[in-house]
């Protein structure tokens, strides 16, 4: 069927928009102009499927669907970010909105409501299930090990570096970030460690090979696991490295001497976290010392995630409030001793992660396809600006059991 004509959309939308401090570049090339003379940015609408899949499903997740379809585009993501941030548009009235949506359908051409994205996930089963909360985990780490290493440091670490005591390079940072965990850990050789959600098993090897440590390590995803194995057989520490595919709610094991949770707090969830913290207690000996380094949100008016990261990025992911989470410690029985945030250092993270993505953007769409890679790109640099904004922030609480 042949596209119409976006003509009806353009008019409603002028009406609708008297202040539009951005450029809409339609199909068949006609444009809508800014209203003050310089654009900002430019929405490229590239296919009436965008307006299909902003009339199935209105804000953000239809946006975004658009956008990772490839049927809507921008010209400058950064500039669209910070647009977005600050540009209020106008509120619309019943008639105004049953306008542009007749608009939009004689501007799609009837074209049949589109599928969403392949690159989307929506979670199957009750909320935070071991079975829900894997499919979720997998959904993000397992398109696969490569594909990561386009953008993190050597050592594979996916969280916050920390740039704030003097690091220049990612690798110097993700290395001080390490040490730093140990160091308030307090390791000594010979301890037993818990690594939950270890990831591809910096921080296990790290321990390991800098401190003397036996590190047993969790992950949901069975790639990072072989990465992780195999790191700790090239550091000569396969020995003192074990890592197990496995949820934290499978764990049997003799209390450690510490636990490192390194970026797994944020996918808890609100309903589990007394339960986790809980779990971690009766992990730890008596005088045993923990050290969650998570995200957090700062304002409690907002929402614990977005619809784009719900069902493209991180589905069920919900960053908690820092006194949610010390809150859950102190009622398993955790004395809180210390609490450090850094929020401006993620967001220089997150700079370099998203540096080092686009300079590989070619390998980057052979090994995730091209929705994943406009996925990443978003996510990247949003996360960045959550930090920057002042809506997000990671902080390392380090409590201890008492003897």
């Amino acid at each position: 069927m042949a596209f119409s004509r976006p003509a009806p959309l353009r008019e409603e939308l002028q009406r609708a928009l008297p202040d539009r401090p951005f450029e809409i570049a339609f199909w068949d090339g006609s444009t809508l102009p800014p209203t003050n003379g310089a654009s900002q940015t430019t929405f490229r609408v590239k296919s009436p499927t965008a307006l299909a899949h902003a009339l199935r499903a209105p804000g953000q997740l239809g946006i975004g669907r658009a956008y990772v379809s490839g049927a809507l585009d921008v010209d400058d993501l950064d500039a669209t970010l910070e647009l977005l941030d600050s540009w209020q548009p106008p509120s619309l009235d019943t008639k105004q909105k049953a306008r542009l949506a007749a608009a939009a359908v004689r501007s799609t051409g009837l074209v049949a409501p589109p599928k969403p994205p392949a690159a989307e996930l929506r979670p199957r089963g009750q909320r935070h299930s071991i079975l829900r909360d894997k499919a979720a985990v997998r959904h993000h780490y397992d398109v696969s090990n490569d594909y990561f290493a386009l953008f993190l440091d050597d050592s594979m670490t996916y969280s916050c570096a920390i740039f704030s005591r003097g690091a220049k390079t990612l690798e110097e940072a993700q290395f001080v970030k390490r040490e730093l965990i140990c160091t308030k850990l307090g390791l000594k050789t010979g301890e037993r460690i818990l690594d939950v959600g270890c990831g591809w098993g910096a921080f296990a090897v790290h321990a390991a090979v800098e401190h003397g440590v036996h590190v047993t390590g969790i992950t949901l995803s069975e790639p990072q696991a072989q990465r992780a194995r195999q790191r700790a057989v090239d550091a000569g520490v396969a020995d003192r490295v074990e890592i197990k595919v496995m949820d934290w709610r499978e764990l049997h094991a003799e209390p450690f001497d510490a636990i490192s949770s390194i970026g797994m707090v944020e996918h808890v969830g609100s309903g589990n976290i007394d339960n986790y913290a809980r779990a971690l207690q009766r992990f730890l000996k008596p005088g045993g010392r923990l050290l969650n380094h998570g995200i957090a949100r700062l304002r409690h008016t907002d929402p614990e995630a977005g619809p784009f990261s719900e069902r493209f990025v991180f589905p069920d992911a919900a960053p908690l409030h820092l006194s949610r989470i010390c809150f859950a410690m102190e009622g398993a029985g955790l004395e809180v001793t210390h609490v450090e945030g850094f929020r401006e250092d993620y967001a220089e993270t997150l700079r370099h992660w998203s540096r080092k993505f686009d300079d590989n953007l070619p390998e980057a769409i052979a090994l995730g396809g091209e929705e994943r890679v406009r996925v990443w790109r978003l996510y990247l640099r949003a996360a960045r600006r959550g930090f920057e904004s002042g809506f997000l922030s990671v902080f390392q609480v380090l409590a201890t059991r008492a003897s």
